[in-house]
């Protein structure tokens, strides 16, 4: 059976939308309780092509709907720089846009365990300037998982800058 967004409005508060000057975390002035958008016909283009995860991925089958999680999973990757004593090295990431009203919600045991399935280093956002990163366990020297949550956190790159580094994260060693 399809997923249907129903009465979930989480991204039009956790998503930041360039056009509108709305930043993360923030509800959109368009939103209206219950009803949706506002503008929905006029909605900008970043509203009309993005989709969470939830919505359209069948991995997906123990998440609560967005509103109730506390938290969306972008269908867009980004990548983090991590610097070590060989260098800085880019690494792709799942991200997850949360709630302000709901920060523990990235510790969901069905988040943790659809992102350990899928072996995966995720940057949760809480608006356009905190984030923290988890690492799932196996992928650092700590048992369990991991939150980094002293990294610098600027805008989203662009779909160009993300797929360079997923390209490259792909090629043989």
């Amino acid at each position: 059976m399809a997923r249907t967004c129903g009465s979930c409005q989480a991204c039009c508060t956790v998503l930041p939308v360039r056009e509108l000057g709305k930043g993360a975390g923030r509800r959109c002035e368009h939103q209206k309780f219950g009803k949706g958008c506002r503008i929905y016909a006029r909605r900008p283009l970043s509203c009309q092509l993005w989709s969470c995860r939830w919505l359209v991925d069948e991995s997906t089958p123990d998440l609560r709907r967005p509103d109730h999680a506390g938290y969306v999973i972008d269908m867009m990757p980004d990548f983090i720089t991590i610097e070590t004593a060989d260098g800085a090295q880019q690494r792709p990431v799942i991200q997850i846009w949360c709630n302000p009203r709901t920060p523990d919600a990235h510790r969901d045991p069905a988040l943790r365990a659809w992102l350990e399935d899928q072996g995966a280093t995720a940057l949760v956002r809480f608006n356009s300037r905190r984030a923290i990163i988890l690492f799932p366990p196996g992928s650092t020297d700590e048992p369990g998982w991991v939150e980094y949550d002293h990294c610098k956190c600027g805008p989203q790159h662009s779909a160009a800058e993300v797929l360079g580094v997923t390209m490259h994260a792909q090629e043989p060693n």
